[in-house]
């Protein structure tokens, strides 16, 4: 610590006397960067999961899952999710040229929507309310499927699985780019855009690190199609879509709470 000395007049003691330590108050920028990092991430993975599980998304990854490779399925699913968040994250970064406490309280007035809304649909749902979603996905992908059997038909016999046809040699890395993979990709995309999860990383990105948010959003994702994916349809059946959402209302509205105690300043 550096040590001050003032200088005693001739009426005093002669010499040097230390001066009291200046201290200063201003935090770290490493460490408010840092924080400021896990604030955005732990923020954009609870209202991810909230958000998708039960999501459309969710339901398509599982049931495709089901029918064809798993890993295609999963590559293309994650592609799509991983696109949409970073723009998503680009979006609301770009609302950062308006002042920040504007933006700030901008945000924190969705969410409370957004929470207020997910409250009042969870409690009308029933607790069968997610068996719908899943029989409009699953009269969604037959159509795909037909559609799929047809440019078969026309252009050969091949593996469903993968795409690939015996009419047309294709390399192993064709494998991940194969009608599978873009029908997953396409789909997941389609589904995704002005979607709930969408909007709130494009608020969250407002207001918190965009590094945080676009990697935590993507590893939200990450788990929820990887469960999708993995448990199938055993996990889309099982899951309470009713409950998720009353859950999701919570998150929402905590978040929005939370802004009363946080100055727009903080940083994080």
């Amino acid at each position: 610590m550096p040590v001050f000395f003032q200088i005693v007049s001739p009426g005093n003691e002669k010499g040097l006397t230390p001066a009291a330590p200046v201290h200063s108050n201003k935090e770290d920028p490493a460490t408010q960067t840092n924080l400021g990092f896990i604030h955005a991430f732990v923020a954009a993975i609870s209202v991810i999961i909230v958000s998708e599980l039960g999501d459309k998304t969710f339901f398509i990854a599982a049931i495709m899952a089901m029918r064809y490779n798993r890993l295609t399925v999963l590559a293309g699913a994650m592609l799509a999710l991983g696109l949409m968040t970073c723009l998503s994250v680009l979006f609301g970064y770009a609302t950062t040229v308006i002042p920040r406490v504007y933006t700030y309280y901008v945000s924190t007035a969705l969410f409370a929507i957004f929470g207020i809304r997910m409250l009042r649909e969870g409690l009308k749902m029933s607790p069968d309310e997610g068996q719908e979603e899943l029989e409009e996905v699953q009269a969604e992908l037959k159509k795909k499927d037909e559609e799929f059997q047809r440019t078969k038909l026309l252009n050969g016999p091949g593996d469903v699985e993968t795409g690939t046809s015996t009419t047309i040699p294709q390399k192993r890395w064709l494998h991940f780019i194969s009608p599978i993979f873009i029908q997953a990709l396409t789909l997941t995309f389609l589904a995704e855009w002005g979607d709930r999860s969408q909007l709130t990383t494009i608020v969250l990105a407002a207001r918190e690190d965009p590094y945080g948010v676009a990697v935590g959003g993507t590893v939200g994702h990450c788990l929820c199609t990887g469960l999708a994916v993995i448990g199938g349809r055993m996990i889309a059946q099982k899951i309470s879509v009713r409950t998720v959402t009353i859950i999701g209302g919570i998150v929402f509205l905590a978040f929005a709470f939370s802004a009363l105690f946080i100055s727009p300043d903080s940083g994080f």
